[in-house]
């Protein structure tokens, strides 16, 4: 059976031509037949890709001539299907956007490693928030996270301000599904004036990968943003995750036996709660 890599990676760097690369860039997907999305904006780039191992190397070997770029962390795992239908790159005028100024350049939360990320989410002084949107949270999300319950990433500064204060909660810890969601929500809790701020290295999906289950504080399954749905410890697909035809929220086996539940029709979420990406 064929094997797919996938690949996710970012970087903020200061990025004035990224108009330029567009083009570039797609054409060398279309050629090694690479199949995802990479954004650009004047801040950096995110990608989440897939490919053979030969075409991935094409595509690092033209990002790493961009000027201005340092090597890139990159999270890999594997699949048995390309998990995107296209090859796309877009222009952004934010990578990702907080809904209020931030600046990952002037400095993020401190970076903490999965071997170490246990220890400090188990601290009793350390309040731990969950960055991603709540359709994200409902399939999984560590012990004693604090779900703010938020459609969009945009409305985490104010749960944030309504119930957390700088100068009563010293210690705040924060994670997301790869990473650069925390890189603006830390940088602007440090601006807030929070001291000590932390986030998971690389992401839910680096503690995944390096965390075995029977160590892990991890509960449950982590969304990703392509047709595999989750992943669970070693990124291995989990199957039981399905998507409701209609809104698209992710449906645990237990939603799929609520009452409302009517397959490729409706879910309980369809009227509630319809996810909204950020």
């Amino acid at each position: 059976m064929a094997s797919y890599t996938i690949q996710t990676f970012y970087q903020f760097f200061p990025f004035p031509t990224y108009h330029d690369w567009k083009v570039p860039l797609l054409t060398c997907m279309e050629r090694e037949g690479i199949k995802g999305s990479i954004l650009l904006a004047e801040e950096g780039l995110n990608a989440t890709v897939s490919g053979e191992p030969a075409a991935l190397k094409a595509l690092h070997a033209l990002l790493q001539t961009i000027p201005g770029i340092a090597p890139l962390t990159i999270k890999t795992s594997q699949h048995e299907a390309l998990p995107f239908g296209r090859a796309k790159v877009k222009l952004k005028k934010e990578l990702i956007s907080l809904g209020e100024p931030a600046h990952p350049e002037n400095g993020v939360g401190t970076y903490v490693p999965p071997e170490a990320w246990n220890a400090l989410i188990s601290s009793p002084d350390v309040v731990l928030i969950d960055a991603r949107n709540s359709y994200e949270a409902h399939l999984g999300t560590f012990q004693g996270a604090v779900d703010p319950n938020t459609r969009k990433f945009t409305q985490l500064p104010a749960f944030t301000r309504e119930h957390y204060d700088p100068e009563k909660h010293k210690r705040v810890a924060s994670f997301c599904t790869g990473g650069i969601r925390c890189e603006k929500y830390t940088a602007w809790l440090r601006e807030q004036g929070f001291e000590e701020v932390y986030h998971l290295e690389g992401g839910i999906l680096n503690y995944l990968e390096k965390i075995p289950a029977e160590q892990s504080l991890w509960r449950g399954s982590c969304y990703v943003f392509d047709e595999r749905l989750a992943v669970g410890h070693g990124l291995a697909p989990d199957a039981t995750i399905t998507m409701c035809a209609a809104c698209g929220h992710p449906l645990t086996p237990e939603d799929r036996a609520h009452p409302t539940y009517v397959a490729d029709t409706s879910c309980p979420y369809c009227e509630t709660y319809p996810p909204s990406n950020a």
